[in-house]
Formats: C-alpha cells, structure tokens, sequence
C-alpha cells in the first residue's frame, strides 16, 4: 500500500483542536520530506480556537521557519502559510 500523495495543504475543516493537533505535527514532517519550503494550513475563521491552538504548535515547532494569516487567494485569516526550515 503506497502512502498518500502530499500536498501543499492540508485542510483541518470539521476537525476539533484535539484531532487537528496531530495530523498537523504529522503533515509538517511530511511536507518538509516531501520538499517543501511553503504550506498552507486550513482551519477556517469559526471561532478562532483552532487557528490559535494551531498558531500556539507552528511557533514552537523545529520545522517552522515562519507564519501568518495567508493572501486572499489561499484563505485569508481562515487559513495559514507556513515556511519551513531549508
């Protein structure tokens, strides 16, 4: 069985803080794998709570270079680039 393709984002859509958390510890280990200098992470405007609890894991994460709130065309404040370390 072949591993999923990664891609540029991942979409946290319908996720609780407790489900999201991993998968994006998980996926921030597998762009960096896979090559990549800059992801996206989706988490929707909703309440905030996830993109706080997710900004709280990028800026104490070894991988990150830097974050922010994405341009228009990615998302807006519902989403957030993530450069990583090269």
């Amino acid at each position: 069985m072949s591993k999923p393709e990664i891609t540029d984002a991942l979409d946290l859509h319908g996720n609780l803080v407790e489900e999201a958390l991993p998968k994006v510890e998980n996926y921030l280990y597998a762009a960096y794998q896979a090559g990549y200098d800059r992801v996206w992470i989706i988490h929707g405007k909703g309440t905030g709570v996830l993109k706080l609890e997710v900004s709280r894991l990028l800026a104490r994460h070894s991988l990150v270079r830097s974050f922010y709130s994405a341009d228009k065309f990615h998302g807006g404040e519902g989403a957030t680039q993530v450069n990583l370390i090269r």
